[in-house]
């Protein structure tokens, strides 16, 4: 990361942040491979994983202002504290922290990624947050270095401003990108009523694996970029996995219904994403994934059910 501004670089930032108001665009994430180690000295656990962008949004809106404050609309409008615990909030006071500039913008969320799903939303809102106050502020950073910031205030905050298909390790903060020729992947996502707070899920699997009672972990994600080379749908499927799945499903036996029905109904592969209780479903197209978002409707299995697709870029200015 570059050294923070000095005091003669304030015209230029000045005239780089010009502009009165800003909208940034970011995806939500699933993970296609899923491996958990175990649980390190600072209280995380060793990660391998495929992160994966895909088309379900929030929309962050960044304008000057004379304090820093944060409204919202759509998804868990009331139940998100837009206060300092906000990963938004801290993102941008961080930002502004190294930067050396106020923490001063009116920001306003449109959510459509779910709380607490497995799909990083609130790591979506923190990069949008990034990007867009680098934007109004004029700062200027690089991804990269935004990225090394981004590490400090969540594990899928650096992902997110990448997106794409990207190799995940460490707590998931290392990201590399997965180097494969361009393929659209069509999934279905099966949205559930109330989430799943992640350090449970995690606390979950610890319980277990000392009881004996999950399975051997998923391992190295060797097998699942191989697929992705392939363009492979099928080959691809059979690669998927989840770690903490078997956590997941524990805290909520109902997404094993979930997970039946949309693989009844014609899907390639189903699991958990991430630390659910979202489930993500991989189809061959769309009109599989059509057939596989109907039955899971009809269903009643779940809240309510997205068509979407990947990789997509991650958070990017509109």
């Amino acid at each position: 990361m570059t050294e923070a501004w000095r005091p003669d670089d304030e015209d230029e930032r000045f005239r780089r942040g010009a502009r009165g108001s800003v909208k940034v665009r970011v995806p939500a994430k699933i993970n296609l491979r899923l491996a958990v180690g175990p649980l390190r000295p600072d209280g995380y656990h060793e990660l391998s994983t495929v992160y994966h962008a895909v088309a379900l949004y929030d929309e962050l809106t960044a304008r000057r202002a004379d304090t820093l404050t944060l409204t919202m609309d759509g998804e868990g409008t009331g139940e998100l504290a837009l206060d300092e615990t906000n990963l938004v909030i801290r993102a941008v006071r961080a930002l502004a922290a190294y930067a050396r500039v106020p923490a001063q913008a009116r920001l306003h969320l449109r959510k459509q990624i779910p709380l607490a799903g497995g799909l990083a939303g609130g790591s979506a809102d923190a990069a949008a947050a990034l990007v867009a106050c680098d934007e109004l502020w004029g700062i200027g950073l690089s991804r990269d270095e935004l990225a090394t910031l981004a590490a400090s205030i969540g594990s899928d905050v650096p992902f997110l401003l990448h997106g794409g298909t990207a190799l995940g390790t460490g707590r998931g903060e290392a990201v590399s990108p997965v180097l494969a020729r361009p393929a659209t992947w069509h999934w279905v996502l099966a949205m559930a009523d109330g989430g799943l707070a992640t350090p449970a899920v995690y606390a979950e699997l610890d319980r277990l694996r000392a009881a004996g009672a999950a399975p051997d972990p998923v391992g190295p994600p060797d097998d699942l970029l191989a697929a992705l080379r392939q363009r492979d749908p099928q080959v691809l499927a059979g690669a998927l996995g989840n770690d903490l799945q078997p956590a997941a499903l524990s805290l909520r036996p109902a997404l094993a219904q979930v997970l039946d029905t949309g693989v009844a109904a014609g899907a390639l592969a189903g699991l958990v994403s991430g630390s659910g209780p979202t489930c993500a479903f991989l189809a061959r197209d769309t009109a599989q994934a059509e057939t596989v978002a109907d039955a899971l409707h009809d269903a009643a299995v779940c809240r309510d059910v997205h068509l979407t697709h990947g990789a997509v870029p991650g958070a990017r200015l509109i």
